[in-house]
């Protein structure tokens, strides 16, 4: 091998082993600001690319590129995602993530993981998504967000402002994580029997379910409202998957009830918690985004 081959590898040993480095952190910006395992994966293969093509001995700060890139390639996404979801057949939820490697998810906090919260932040235009979740979950200065959005700092300030106050005005106070996974595993135990009853027991009078299935059949098209409906269809489970075994996983930082049939999973059900039980349930049905949820574990900790 000649010296301007071996220069070459090294150069690229060099890049791939920053990207490594950033991979967690990629993705977890790309995730929260699309809410899907798949569409964030692609993007980070993209930004890859962009890393492998670009003048790197220009780039003084390999971390700031990347983030860069990625932000911006995911807002490119956003904006087509929305579209698509225009035509999403039943509620569309978020696509979750094993959570169980990496709890934050490449970020300096915890913030905009839960799967409610993900939910949530959908509402918001991209670009005052990317910019919270920039600065709540991974403390990216005002100056640096304003480089990757190309904005303004007084403009970056006031999108993440609107972007706190939206978020405070519907998602929920903070639950006691011990009474949570309570709720949970009652939930569980009952739904696993087809316990009608003990379902009602542990939902609150006016709990929302929504049943993310994109067409499939048997699966609800609109949000079923109340403790008696939502008892009977979380119950119908037992039928609607014969033989699947009833586990408390994690997703998105929280317990979860997956159901698993033939080494699959078929279906994940997360919760929300309020004082008087459990609120929402939220139900994932979808194969696509219960093969994704099955990849990123391995994804995160760098195996394909």
């Amino acid at each position: 091998m000649d010296e301007g081959q071996s220069l070459i590898d090294d150069s690229l040993d060099a890049a791939a082993a920053a990207f490594q480095r950033m991979r967690p952190r990629l993705f977890g910006i790309a995730y929260r600001v699309l809410g899907s395992v798949s569409e964030a994966e692609d993007v980070v293969q993209d930004a890859w690319l962009r890393w492998q093509g670009a003048d790197r001995g220009a780039v003084r700060d390999p971390g700031a590129f990347l983030a860069t890139t990625t932000t911006r390639l995911a807002l490119n996404v956003a904006q087509s995602a929305r579209v698509r979801r225009e035509a999403y057949v039943g509620p569309w939820l978020p696509e979750p993530v094993d959570t169980s490697v990496d709890p934050p998810v490449g970020a300096e906090r915890g913030e905009a993981i839960a799967l409610v919260v993900l939910l949530v932040l959908q509402k918001l235009n991209p670009v005052e998504r990317a910019a919270y979740v920039l600065r709540e979950a991974f403390d990216y200065p005002y100056d640096a967000i304003a480089d990757m959005l190309q904005l303004s700092q007084a403009n970056t300030r006031q999108i993440v402002s609107r972007a706190r106050k939206r978020l405070a005005a519907e998602r929920r106070g903070p639950v006691d994580a011990a009474e949570h996974r309570r709720l949970l595993e009652a939930f569980v135990a009952a739904a696993r029997h087809g316990d009608v009853a003990a379902l009602e027991s542990v939902l609150s009078a006016d709990v929302v379910a929504y049943a993310d299935g994109n067409g499939m059949r048997g699966v609800a098209r609109l949000t079923v409202v109340g403790a008696e409906r939502v008892a009977r269809i979380s119950a119908f489970a037992q039928k609607f998957f014969p033989g699947a075994a009833y586990e408390v996983a994690e997703a998105n930082g929280e317990p979860a009830l997956l159901l698993v049939q033939d080494g699959r999973a078929v279906a994940l059900v997360s919760v929300t918690v309020g004082p008087d039980g459990i609120d929402g349930l939220y139900w994932i049905l979808a194969p696509e985004k219960l093969r994704a949820y099955e990849r990123s574990a391995g994804r995160l900790i760098g195996r394909p």
